[in-house]
């Protein structure tokens, strides 16, 4: 998506902002707008080395660095000790990936090409990671709000429990072996279906980089990554101001700014896939990030915690956990039947509206 390079703009006008009009809400806006345009490129990289290396390398790679801004924006946060903005945006990536993106897919490539149809046992096995997911994050929730129940004390959002630690690492370990498994699964020789014309995914992208070499892209990879890291130091640090002069909680920004700032090039993607009648592809964007996000890059923020000292775990607000449920629940029933038409992304979107809504006013 070239036209997303016009955005890197943003990127030294978040430097001019930062260093020398010491601005916090423009450093806020111009890092973010920079970040969409990194993510982008970062995207573009990863497709160009995908396409060097074989659907089955390169479908690995999407599968292992597909969400790698999400993850570098995430594990600066938490080295800020941003534990609530961190497990916010990854209620709202993984909305994001399960309401928006398919939602809006089907919503414009259903009023462009009318009833649409997808491999209904694909989405299935990715509907059902995602509900196992979602058992995964109630769990320590359900353990935590019993114990203290059990205690006689109030719910509390922010607890300190080493139970409760114990039993989030352990989460996570078996959430990322599952993970792990899916990919032997879906990477199976046997099991990697080519797009419409023969394309993988990583080569039906047609907006992708073109021509890179695999230097080119390892360095675009590296340098991108680099800034990324910047910008995603100078968004955090803004954030406690941008709560205060936009008016909206930490919790609403994660869930709604901080996926859309990591994932928009990819959510592009997977809209346009389904404009151009794929939407076997766009539900592979999709919902594949979103598993990522679940069963990978959450677990993996447990153990990165440690090393900042803040010990995050998979205890989410019961709202964030029954949102999550519900969002699994309509776009399984959504997705059961193998097609798809502009009603039920409408249907979808509404979902993530009414989400949006308790999110702004809780």
């Amino acid at each position: 998506m070239r036209y997303m390079r016009y955005l890197l703009l943003a990127v030294p006008l978040a430097f001019l902002a930062h260093f020398f009009l010491h601005n916090v809400l423009f450093s806020f806006i111009f890092s973010a707008l920079g970040l969409v345009a990194l993510s982008s490129l970062l995207g573009e990289a990863i497709e160009s080395l995908a396409d060097h290396t074989g659907p089955q390398v390169g479908a690995l790679l999407n599968a292992t660095l597909g969400n790698a801004a999400e993850l570098i924006i995430t594990v600066v946060a938490l080295k800020a000790g941003q534990v609530t903005l961190v497990k916010a945006s990854i209620t709202g990536a993984i909305l994001g990936n399960l309401l928006v993106v398919p939602g809006l897919s089907m919503l414009l490539g259903g009023l462009k090409n009318g009833r649409q149809h997808f491999d209904r046992d694909a989405a299935s096995v990715h509907s059902t990671m995602m509900s196992l997911s979602v058992v995964g994050l109630a769990i320590p929730t359900l353990f935590e709000i019993i114990r203290e129940v059990q205690r006689g004390q109030p719910l509390r959002l922010s607890v300190i429990d080493p139970a409760l630690d114990e039993l989030s690492m352990g989460v996570a370990v078996l959430l990322i072996v599952v993970y792990l498994l899916s990919l032997v699964y879906l990477l199976a020789p046997s099991n990697v279906k080519s797009a419409p014309g023969g394309n993988t995914p990583a080569e039906s992208q047609e907006e992708s980089a073109d021509g890179w070499s695999v230097s080119v892209s390892l360095g675009v990879l590296v340098v991108s990554s680099a800034v990324m890291i910047f910008l995603s130091d100078v968004l955090v640090g803004a954030v406690e101001h941008a709560v205060h002069n936009l008016g909206f909680s930490e919790l609403f920004l994660g869930v709604i700014l901080i996926p859309l700032v990591g994932d928009v090039a990819e959510h592009l993607v997977g809209i346009q896939q389904a404009y151009k009648n794929n939407m076997d592809l766009s539900l592979i964007v999709s919902l594949g990030s979103g598993t990522q996000i679940a069963l990978l890059v959450a677990p993996l923020l447990v153990f990165v915690s440690r090393f900042f000292g803040h010990g995050m775990t998979l205890f989410f607000s019961p709202f964030e956990v029954a949102i999550l449920g519900l969002a699994v629940f309509i776009a399984g029933q959504i997705a059961e039947d193998g097609e798809s038409n502009w009603l039920e992304g409408v249907q979808l979107i509404v979902v993530y509206l009414l989400a949006a809504l308790g999110f702004l006013l809780i």
